[in-house]
């Protein structure tokens, strides 16, 4: 008895969750789909929480891909990498990109992931003013080192500490503003707060 055709399965997003969720169904069932992947970025699925090494001089961009271009040929994965999807069709079942790529679907998976929060303050969109999420703002604050000595990092989180380190390891000046009561305060007490604000201070950190 014969087999009919695969369904169609469309994902957006090309980051770590998704990917995983393409995994473990190849895992469970890899002759269900027809697969079709569409990424804004122009990387394969890389790890994001490495980005800050990356920033640092640590490791590079090959160092962090997790799933290289070679994955998603060897599982007949249809990939379009630097086209972001600007809309869905959902009365034809079909997704198209911002450079008019369409691809029909029968499943559709929605793995955008989240956007940093920018402040909505005047100036915002100056050059020299960057968020942290992926390879284009490391590839963009790793520029900004070599042409300028000053830095200000708005936020004392974990992330904010690991962007202004990997800044300071670039050779930049660079201060922290946070708003909080103390730093990574999600994560840490006071006194384990200011212990390692000591500690940064050490290292040539400034805070405000």
């Amino acid at each position: 008895m014969g087999h009919g055709p695969k369904m169609k399965l469309v994902m957006v997003g090309n980051g770590m969750a998704g990917v995983r969720t393409l995994e473990e169904l190849l895992k469970l069932a890899p002759d269900l789909y027809d697969i079709t992947v569409f990424g804004a970025e122009p990387h394969p699925n890389y790890n994001r929480i490495l980005l800050s090494p990356v920033l640092a001089g640590e490791q590079t961009v090959d160092d962090i891909v997790l799933n290289p271009l070679d994955w998603y040929s060897e599982n007949n994965i249809t990939l379009h990498l630097g086209k972001k999807v600007v809309k869905i069709d959902r009365s034809v079942r079909a997704v198209e990109a911002d450079d008019g790529t369409r691809a029909e679907y029968d499943r559709l998976l929605l793995a955008t992931g989240s956007n940093p929060f920018i402040l909505p303050v005047p100036g915002v969109d100056l050059d020299g003013v960057i968020s942290f999420r992926d390879i284009a703002d490391v590839d963009a604050m790793i520029r900004a080192s070599s042409q300028y000595r000053h830095a200000v990092v708005i936020g004392g989180g974990l992330l904010g500490l690991e962007a202004a380190n990997g800044l300071m390891k670039r050779g930049m000046d660079v201060t922290v503003v946070h708003i909080g009561p103390w730093l990574m305060e999600r994560q840490l007490d006071e006194p384990a707060a200011r212990l390692l604000q000591k500690s940064l201070e050490a290292k040539g950190m400034k805070f405000l």
